[in-house]
């Protein structure tokens, strides 16, 4: 009848209600989580990271829901949800990261990141795997004592150092970090995730599958660990080539507007499309935002330019806040079942053990191939080491657990992404202090060295990586080999074709700009 409302459209007026409730919730929380970040760096808390703080805030927001004795439909509002994370959440990081990246300084210690994210993850992966199989088999903690692949599992998403949490921490301008220790940590956090999904998923297949784990599947493993990470590699590349012709060859510097929407769509494009091909989204953006950084940065208008970054460095900051608050919150919203006190601890332990024994290895191999001031010292690998924070990613790859030990993964995952975060990152300054891995600022508050010089920071802007400080002198010299190589084509083929200069007007654009866009 007419002036009726149908109990469908009641429902539905009633659900909007709801989800307008507690996002305002979440949106004053958050709010509050950012101005508490502000609080930090204003009075230079560096005890407690910001990061941290944000979990801490989520651990009191969940517990407060908790017992206000939520609704399922509540408790689901506010619980940790993967696919949110990894297709919402995680892509703003990742991008910004890559857009503001020091290329040069990346890729002169690329042999070394690849050697921490490949070989340094395949050891904790195992170590941990085995350990925690060893220790449900004599009972000590209580999940799947027979089929050893559920442990492997957990082996690899543990052993992924997150790049979300070495940003939040590492990244903080005022710990001075040094510029090479953060260029190996965060370099080794963004490739070694492309190594832990693949391993969790070899893992997962001969999980439900128990017939295919034979040695005749090593080769096939390592294969597609190849295939998943040239593939990401090119594909990011490929999309942020073709954004450079695009900008290159059009009048979009004359729209600014669409310029900046443009760039983060393409961007966006290149994670989707990783993903839909079974590959590592996260190596695919990242390099695009290198590629887009180093070639297309030069075909935009200086408006679209600087909004850009402030655009891109405002989102990450606020998916890095959004991410730490919910992981916080889903102490208490995840509705876990079984907890385990002891398998925490030994977690923990097998971490830190596990990244003992790849760490020191790794950098005294690593040593052999650097010369003079290039190698790494005793005390910076101490640093690598008590650097291996686990985050987001993690947790995310603990929710896709089969079995009936899932609860006890997960909330085991969260238990060491709190000791990583607020113990590890709350000390971190300390170390940095003790280790003499800080740099402090020189007097001009601009950059050490050249160009080229390993002193300058990792990332180009300067509210996100330890931009501004004093490092180790710079080489001198042309460079020789496949790097000297490199920079000719890049000058004479690559800058013509997609965009940049080279030579003098670089380092007069790098002056004017800060180092903001690629080089």
């Amino acid at each position: 009848m007419a002036g009726q409302v149908s109990p469908s459209a009641i429902e539905g007026l009633a659900r909007h209600e709801f989800d307008a409730l507690n996002t305002l919730l979440l949106v004053v929380i958050l709010g509050l989580c950012v101005l508490s970040s502000y609080l930090i760096k204003k009075y230079k808390c560096y005890y407690l990271p910001e990061s941290a703080a944000t979990l801490l805030v989520g651990l009191v927001v969940g517990a407060v829901a908790r017992v206000m004795d939520p609704s399922k439909a509540e408790l689901d509002f506010l619980s940790f949800d993967p696919e949110m994370f990894f297709f919402l959440l995680l892509p703003p990081i990742i991008f910004e990261a890559g857009y503001t990246l020091r290329s040069k300084q990346f890729f002169r210690n690329i042999g070394t990141i690849v050697a921490y994210a490949v070989f340094g993850t395949l050891v904790s992966t195992f170590v941990v795997g085995y350990a925690v199989f060893g220790l449900a088999k004599v009972g000590w903690i209580h999940v799947d004592p027979k089929n050893p692949m559920e442990a492997m599992m957990f082996g690899a998403l543990i052993s992924a150092v997150d790049p979300v949490a070495t940003l939040s921490i590492m990244g903080n301008p005022e710990l001075h970090c040094d510029p090479l220790l953060y260029s190996l940590v965060f370099g080794e956090s963004v490739l070694n995730d492309a190594v832990a999904v693949v391993l969790f998923r070899v893992f997962s297949r001969y999980y439900t599958r128990p017939e295919l784990a034979t040695s005749h599947q090593v080769p096939s493993a390592v294969a597609e660990f190849v295939v998943v990470s040239l593939g990401s590699v090119a594909v990011g590349v490929a999309i942020g080539l073709m954004t450079a012709l695009l900008f290159k060859h059009s009048r979009l510097r004359d729209y600014p507007t669409y310029e900046v929407g443009l760039l983060f769509v393409l961007a966006y494009g290149s994670y989707a499309l990783s993903e839909a091909l079974e590959l590592s989204g996260i190596m695919g953006l990242f390099f695009c935002g290198v590629v887009m950084s180093h070639y297309n940065s030069y075909n935009l208008s200086e408006v679209a330019r600087e909004a850009a970054e402030v655009i891109f460095h405002g989102l990450a900051m606020v998916s890095e806040t959004f991410v730490f608050l919910l992981m916080g919150m889903g102490l208490f919203t995840g509705r876990f079942s079984g907890w385990s006190p002891t398998f925490i601890l030994f977690a923990i332990l097998l971490c830190l053990v596990s990244r003992l024994l790849n760490t020191f290895p790794i950098s005294a191999a690593a040593n052999v191939a650097r010369h003079g001031d290039d190698k790494i010292p005793m005390k910076m690998q101490v640093m690598i080491w008590f650097a291996g924070l686990r985050g987001a990613i993690a947790f995310a790859l603990s929710q896709n657990m089969p079995g009936p030990h899932k609860d006890i993964y997960e909330t085991t995952t969260l238990g060491v992404i709190f000791f990583t975060t607020i113990i590890c990152g709350g000390l971190t300054a300390t170390m940095l202090s003790r280790t003499g891995m800080k740099r402090v600022p020189d007097s001009s508050g601009g950059q050490a060295g050249d160009e080229d010089d390993d002193s300058r920071p990792l990332l180009g802007n300067t509210d996100r990586g330890p931009g501004g400080r004093e490092g180790r002198p710079s080489r001198g010299g042309a460079a020789s080999g496949f790097h000297g190589w490199w920079r000719r084509v890049d000058a004479s083929v690559m800058k013509p074709l997609f965009g940049g200069r080279s030579g003098a007007d670089s380092k007069t654009r790098a002056a004017e700009t800060g180092g903001g866009g690629g080089t």
